[in-house]
């Protein structure tokens, strides 16, 4: 059984502005005006909690992909 990384994701807010969202969570864990402050803060979130840390375009798809302590990869052992 695979257990998924944490993610939190810079998404576009459908009023406007920018949403930093953990991965599968329905509400913001913050908003901003631009998606300068969204990355910002989302980065601290990630590095916090040693997640996956995504950002997305204005149309939804993901630009850009960092990680902070999740990888599986090189493998323990």
């Amino acid at each position: 059984m695979s257990k998924r990384p944490k993610t939190h994701h810079v998404v576009p807010n459908t009023s406007g502005g920018w949403d930093v969202k953990r991965g599968g969570a329905s509400r913001a864990s913050s908003h901003h005006d631009t998606k300068r402050e969204a990355i910002d803060r989302g980065r601290e979130i990630s590095r916090n909690q040693g997640s996956e840390f995504r950002i997305h375009n204005k149309d939804g798809r993901i630009a850009r992909s960092d990680s902070h302590g999740g990888d599986p990869y090189p493998p323990k052992g």
